[in-house]
Formats: structure tokens, C-alpha cells, sequence
């Protein structure tokens, strides 16, 4: 069985860019992936990305499957108009044979906002490149010396923890921590360390000279930041919201408010070894075999004649075109 990844790779991007290119990475590593969608058993596609791209494909192969690997909400990130849920919703209904989720809270999230429940999903976390993100060259804490926390973001949107990032560089006791950001802010730091954003090669080196991996993002459906710092061997303390829970476990904390990051701070630092050496995420070879285990099963349901894929005919086709312009134009997006 061959899988084919229908979307537009970005040299540098989000986290969902990174894990792809890292899925391909390992799917090819294994004779699992097919260059040409013609030859592909198996299209996977990403939430609402390259729709208009992934309905031509569809029309022109309607035998093949098609999975969709869906984040969000994004109403919750962003805000309640916002309309990618909307769009990721429509294609899913239409084109998708199987759904994999990030997290069980992103699945949960999602069913609430109006994803209808499809007869194949799944729940697979994601997992980052182990060549580059790796325990290698990770630097042991120094106790009685500073503690070096860092954080991470791509993007600028204040609901990935500036706010509480911006707590921290105005109460965080500087003689005893450190704090880099790297990354895109919207604020400007006073004591925290900025960093623009790096490669992810230069990323996994400095995260590995630092201590404690902190996010306070909100509603983040499976931080890959936060899996990165993990597979590096940082214990992370992480805002109580989203797939932090489901992702740090027993590897570090969770907080409600700021004001409890200090304590947490401390908590982490006597813990360090344990906590670091506790951290047992799946790596991209068990995270691929999932994936693959998961599309085989559709795949086979299809070859039995159990299952058969959506049909996308050219009056779906045209309905769901005439839906996503729709969902558009009400956003004034069009």
C-alpha cells in the first residue's frame, strides 16, 4: 500500500508543515510512499489546506482513499467566524474515508463544533524528525546554577501564551532563571531572551542547551513545539488547555493561572532526572506504523468490498465547491 501526502511543503512554517515533512521523511524511509498520486492506494490531505486541490484529485481518482489529518478547532485558537473548521467540515463530509485526529481533545472539539462522526478515525499524536529532535548533545541541568527555560512559537497570534509569556518577563525571578523566546512574537520582552525564528536543525540545538520547555498556548490541539522540547529530553510545564495534558503526562506540569508557573518551576527542578528520563512519546517510527495501520484498514475493508471510497461525482463536485464559496462569502472573504 502506497500513500501519497497532498499538500504544499513550506521550507520553514507551523507545526503542521513540520510533521508532514517529517511523515513523508518516513514513509518514503519505508517504500510506503508514492511521488505520483496516480500510483498512490491512499491520499492523505490536511485539515483545510489545498482543498480546491485535493477536490480535483478526487474527482479525477474517486477509487482511491482519502484521509484527512484534522487540528483544531480553529474557532478556538482564532476566533468563532473564523471559517477553516467550516471548510475542513464540508471536505470532510464529502471526500474523507477516514479521519485522524491530533488528540483526544481536538476529536472531542471538534465533534462539538459540527464535524459529523465518520464510520473510520483515529487518534495518532504527532511526532517530530528523531534525527534532528533527539536526546544528542542535550546538556544536563546544573543544580544551584540558573535554570533555563525556553519557549516556542511560529506564529504571533496572542492566544499561543504571550500573554502569560508577558507575566513572566515582568515577575520571573531573573537571578535565579533564564528565559529564551524563539520565534515570532507581538510583544517585546524586557528580560526574556528573544530569538527570531530557526531552522528546525538550529531549533533542536538550542533547545538542547536549555532546562524546562514552557508553552501557555490555548486550545492547541497537539503543540508540536511542545513534542519537539519532549523528544530533546526537557521536562515541560504547559497551560492547562488543549493536548497539553494528553502530551506532557507524567513528563512535567500543568498550570491554570501564571502565578502558579514559579512553584511549578521549582517542582520540575527537584524532579529533573526523573522527569526527564520518564518521557516515553512515540516516535515517528511508531507514529508512521499507526498511520499506516489505520489507512491499511480501509484499505483492505476496500479490496474485501466491505467499504467503498466517497464518490465525488461532478454534482458533489459542484455542490461543494458552491458550499466553500458560500462559507467564504459570508466571511467576506471572497
Amino acid at each position: 500500500m502506497l500513500i501519497h501526502i497532498l499538500y504544499k511543503e513550506k521550507s520553514v512554517s507551523g507545526g503542521g508543515n513540520q510533521f508532514l515533512k517529517a511523515l513523508k521523511k518516513e514513509l518514503i524511509g519505508r517504500n510506503a510512499y508514492a511521488d505520483n498520486i496516480e500510483q498512490a492506494d491512499a491520499v492523505l490531505f490536511n485539515s483545510h489546506h489545498d482543498v480546491l486541490d485535493v477536490l480535483k484529485v478526487k474527482l479525477k481518482y474517486p477509487d482511491k482513499i482519502f484521509i484527512q489529518r484534522l487540528d483544531g478547532p480553529s474557532k478556538l485558537y482564532n476566533h468563532l467566524k473564523d471559517i477553516r473548521d467550516d471548510i475542513a467540515y464540508a471536505v470532510n463530509h464529502y471526500i474523507a474515508d477516514g479521519t485522524i485526529f491530533q488528540s483526544n481533545w481536538s476529536k472531542t472539539m471538534n465533534y462539538l463544533y459540527g464535524l459529523n462522526d465518520g464510520k473510520y478515525s483515529s487518534t495518532i499524536i504527532n511526532a517530530p524528525d528523531v534525527d534532528i529532535f533527539n536526546r544528542l548533545g542535550k546538556k544536563s541541568l546544573n543544580k544551584g546554577k540558573k535554570v533555563h527555560i525556553v519557549a516556542t512559537s511560529w506564529s504571533s497570534n496572542l492566544k499561543k501564551g504571550f500573554i502569560t509569556y508577558q507575566w513572566l518577563d515582568n515577575n520571573l525571578d531573573f537571578n535565579k532563571y533564564g528565559m529564551l523566546f524563539i520565534g515570532n512574537s507581538p510583544i517585546k520582552f524586557k528580560n526574556i531572551k528573544m530569538m527570531n525564528p530557526l531552522s528546525s536543525e538550529e531549533l533542536a540545538k538550542e533547545i538542547k542547551l536549555q532546562d524546562i520547555f514552557l508553552t501557555a498556548s490555548q486550545s492547541d490541539p497537539c503543540s508540536n513545539s511542545l513534542i519537539e522540547a519532549l523528544h530533546c529530553g526537557l521536562p515541560a510545564i504547559g497551560l492547562n488547555d488543549g493536548g497539553h495534558p494528553e502530551i506532557i503526562g507524567s513528563s512535567g506540569a500543568v498550570f491554570n493561572n501564571p502565578e502558579e508557573i514559579p512553584l511549578l518551576l521549582k517542582k520540575v527542578e527537584d524532579q529533573y532526572n526523573e522527569l526527564s528520563s520518564g518521557i516515553s512519546l512515540p516516535n515517528m517510527n511508531v507514529v508512521s506504523s499507526k498511520y499506516l495501520e489505520f489507512i491499511k484498514t480501509i484499505y483492505d475493508d476496500y479490496l474485501k468490498r466491505s467499504y467503498k471510497p466517497k464518490n465525488l461525482n461532478i454534482f458533489k463536485y459542484v455542490v461543494l465547491l458552491a458550499k466553500i464559496y458560500y462559507i467564504k462569502l459570508k466571511s467576506n472573504l471572497v
